[in-house]
């Protein structure tokens, strides 16, 4: 199958509008088994998704090594995009040191079998990073030697992507963008358009509550991060349901899902996503094949309507915008 393609900043690459983000293959989503991962990458690479997302840290590993055996009998290979630096021990930016980064870099080119990984991103660094010339000193490096293709930064906040943007060797930047999280809209993503940086839309779904399937008697495993990270016990609250409080999310997903009418919640969510001015991917997980279908369905939806839009942003307002819009 094909999909519209975009290109990717300055990377030279063009990628799937619909993109797939593997940190369920990996851990923190409940258990997904080798055979079910494998089905979940075949099934995304089938249907013309050209960018796989993944880090380090997923698994520890793990996600990057399934995504190595997916690909070893195509003869297309995917964009694959990698992140770094949450392996630093303890997580500070001090363990930011050149030796530390070539090594994590070196560890994902051999997790994913490649001499040159496509794309690096900074995995939400510590903030004293954005400011550390050795960081960038290193990363321009390892492109020059061949390691990593390109360089971004994966953020959590519209501070730091425009801190990251300063930087001119940075090429992609990654973000939370969904209908609970516009505060991107305001600044980030116009200055990444002047810059001619690629946007990797994260979280697109608000840890599931966009798909309109959950409900007050929803629970998640005691391993999945919409348990444990609740209430940002692990690491940045905002990584799980996009920071809002799961009953307003729900409310608010209701609302949602009247708006989207026919059209399935979670393509609908995504629709929109791919629709704002800047993005190049939006990058969905997805833990059965059924679910990547469901969201690759996004790319042929067609746009919003003006309607449509304008009750989106009612929601956000009346809803959401309280819970996150100052945090990130």
């Amino acid at each position: 199958m094909s999909m519209q393609q975009r290109p990717l900043g300055r990377t030279g690459a063009d990628v799937s509008v619909v993109g797939l983000g593997t940190w369920q293959l990996g851990a923190d989503w409940g258990d997904v088994d080798d055979h079910a991962a494998a089905d979940v990458l075949d099934a995304a690479l089938d249907a013309g998704i050209t960018l796989l997302d993944t880090a380090d840290v997923y698994g520890d590993g793990r996600s990057e090594e399934r995504i190595r055996r997916a690909l070893v009998a195509r003869s297309d290979r995917p964009f694959v995009a990698t992140k770094a630096g949450r392996r630093a021990d303890p997580f500070e930016a001090a363990q930011y040191t050149p030796e530390n980064l070539r090594a994590w870099v070196d560890r994902s080119r051999r997790n994913l079998g490649v001499e040159t990984l496509d794309l690096v991103q900074l995995h939400c660094p510590p903030p004293a990073t954005y400011e550390d010339d050795r960081v960038y000193d290193t990363l321009d490096t390892l492109v020059a030697e061949g390691a990593i293709a390109a360089y971004g930064v994966s953020v959590e906040t519209v501070a730091e992507g425009l801190r990251a943007l300063q930087r001119p060797g940075v090429q992609s930047l990654q973000v939370i963008l969904n209908v609970f999280r516009r505060k991107p809209l305001e600044e980030l993503l116009p200055a990444a358009v002047k810059a001619d940086v690629g946007i990797l839309a994260r979280v697109p779904l608000a840890s599931g509550l966009l798909t309109g399937k959950y409900d007050e008697t929803t629970t998640f495993a005691p391993d999945d991060h919409r348990n444990f990270n609740r209430n940002g016990e692990a690491f940045d609250v905002g990584e799980t349901f996009s920071g809002v409080p799961f009953e307003v999310g729900l409310a608010a997903a209701r609302e949602v899902a009247e708006i989207a009418g026919d059209a399935p919640t979670a393509a609908f969510a995504l629709r929109w996503v791919i629709d704002q001015p800047g993005v190049t991917t939006v990058i969905p997980g997805a833990r059965t094949v059924e679910q990547v279908l469901g969201n690759v369905a996004a790319a042929e939806l067609p746009p919003l309507t003006d309607a449509q839009l304008a009750d989106l942003e009612r929601v956000y307002d009346e809803r959401i915008r309280a819970h996150v819009h100052d945090r990130w």
